[in-house]
């Protein structure tokens, strides 16, 4: 499966055309497209590399996947290989997905394993931006990235609110503490993910805005710094994220502490004024004659001494919030 665009003199002139007419349009000067695999088998890809002249570490890194996001120089070519980000709320959990883009003087070849990427996002966002299509594969290439980083975007603006929420649920009066150590959890690991293909985007960018870089268009150089800060704020956004969590988590567990202390204060409260009937009872319990002994008053007595006695040290402990 395999999509495809044709762009003459900076307009769209074909789409979803056969991969045989490569091989003529690589030719002409003025012409440029973009290339999309899906899955591709081994052998396409060797027949991409012949056609193309790709180097085979590149295309090997295509097929088998699972890199970290780079970028690499070759003679004829630029290797990047990305990953667009989703966070899904329901499941807490931070999905990507991995592009493998080859990039030639007129020509833009991206690899993927699946079709999660939303690449009608990207093909808007080449359409939006028409008029800039005269920059050629530098304008193929820089509404690629932009809708891979934006996807950086979504993701910590949710993980943000979701964040928010958690603080909410952590000093509620009714707290669940199993859903609180959950989502702490699940949110601590989509933001390790997130930092992990999102922070080494910063070396993939960097190399693009150099003066004397042969491939890319320089008049496009401007649209490439707002993607290298858009990516720098993400960054940024991401630690402070992780530090945020980490310092709930800390927090969480002081919250715990200081509600067993109380726990403990009241249990500790509730056997001291429990103690004192025991310690009358246990005192007229005694086989020896005692003021009262085998007397009616002294049965009065001693019950007026336990609801007295207890109903003081019940006034003293709720006045001092120990109840």
């Amino acid at each position: 499966m395999a999509h495809s665009r044709l762009y003459k003199k900076g307009k769209l002139a074909q789409s979803d055309f056969p991969f045989e007419d490569i091989s003529k349009i690589k030719k002409s000067v003025n012409d440029f497209y973009w290339f999309d695999f899906v899955d591709p088998t081994e052998t396409e890809l060797a027949e991409l590399g012949q056609e193309l002249g790709l180097n085979k570490l590149a295309l090997a890194d295509a097929l088998n996947g699972k890199q970290r996001p780079k970028l690499e120089h070759y003679d004829s070519h630029i290797f990047i290989n990305a990953y667009a980000a989703s966070f899904n709320p329901q499941t807490r959990e931070l999905k990507n997905e991995e592009i493998a883009i080859f990039v030639t003087k007129n020509g833009l070849i991206t690899v993927r394993d699946n079709n999660d990427f939303d690449m009608s996002a990207v093909t808007k966002n080449w359409d939006d931006g028409e008029e800039l299509a005269t920059a050629g594969v530098s304008f193929l290439l820089w509404g690629l990235l932009d809708v891979i980083v934006d996807s950086y975007f979504v993701a910590v603006e949710q993980l943000d609110a979701e964040i928010e929420d958690l603080e909410e649920m952590m000093f509620a009066t009714k707290r669940t503490e199993l859903n609180i150590q959950e989502r702490s959890y699940d949110l601590r690991k989509a933001l390790v993910v997130l930092r992990r293909i999102a922070t080494p985007m910063r070396e993939v960018i960097t190399p693009l805005l150099r003066n004397d870089n042969k491939i890319l268009n320089s008049s496009m150089f401007t649209y490439y710094q707002d993607i290298f800060d858009h990516v720098m704020r993400v960054s940024d956004w991401t630690e402070s994220l992780r530090d945020l969590i980490t310092t709930l988590l800390e927090t969480n567990l002081t919250i715990q502490s200081n509600n067993m202390n109380l726990i403990m204060k009241k249990v500790t409260s509730w056997a001291a004024i429990i103690a004192v009937p025991t310690a009358i009872t246990g005192f007229y319990g005694q086989n020896i004659p005692y003021p009262g002994f085998n007397q009616e008053w002294g049965f009065w007595f001693s019950s007026a001494a336990i609801v007295l006695m207890s109903g003081g040290l019940y006034w003293a402990f709720k006045r001092n919030d120990w109840l």
